[in-house]
């Protein structure tokens, strides 16, 4: 029960400050933040695709060719 109600705080406390840092940004930065934030999201996204990719191709046999 302990272990839930700290799991419980830190999400709290996690809201909270992300509400305070955010309110803090001007609008003027908000968008180019946002577009860099999204940026790095979708190489993040691409770049666990090709990972991926890259390590199911290591369990293939070696006479198996992908078409």
């Amino acid at each position: 029960m302990g272990e839930i109600m700290l799991l419980i705080f830190v999400f709290v406390i996690a809201g909270f400050l992300g509400v305070e840092l955010i309110s803090k940004v001007p609008s003027q930065l908000h968008t180019p933040l946002m577009s860099g934030t999204n940026a790095i999201s979708g190489i993040t996204i691409v770049g666990g695709y090709l990972v991926t990719d890259r390590m199911l191709g290591m369990f293939k046999k070696k006479g198996d060719k992908q078409k």
